[in-house]
């Protein structure tokens, strides 16, 4: 599958459990439902997936933990906030460019409409 194909599927799921649970829970009680129902899509995913960062050529350590990996392909940061500030737009790019992933897509479950531009947010990196 493709970036594009993943993230259809990401988006799709996130509207189903915004539309289901609505807006304003903990943020981990999103994480746990997309990665249940990516899973049942039968997509992979990996939660809380660590990666070093590297600097001059020396590992640092675990530099940050991505939110869902989906597919080894597509970051997901998600967020369950009143509103998004610049920080997690960069924030993620951050994540994209250490992972040297394409596509993220940022997820505001706090947002009253999860409509592109208010509440999902497609974040690329050469893509």
């Amino acid at each position: 599958m493709t970036e594009n194909q993943i993230s259809y599927s990401i988006i799709g799921a996130a509207f189903e459990i915004h539309n289901t649970l609505g807006p304003g829970l903990l943020e981990s009680v999103y994480h746990a439902a997309l990665e249940f129902d990516l899973d049942q899509k039968g997509l992979e995913t990996g939660r809380e997936v660590g990666v070093p960062v590297i600097y001059n050529g020396q590992q640092l350590g675990l530099g940050f933990r991505i939110d869902l990996l989906v597919e080894d392909k597509v970051v997901v940061e998600i967020k369950s906030v009143e509103k998004l500030h610049p920080v997690h737009f960069k924030q993620l790019m951050t994540y994209l460019k250490l992972s040297d992933k394409k596509l993220g897509l940022l997820i505001n479950f706090g947002a009253a409409s999860l409509k592109p531009k208010e509440g999902i947010f497609r974040v690329v990196n050469g893509l």
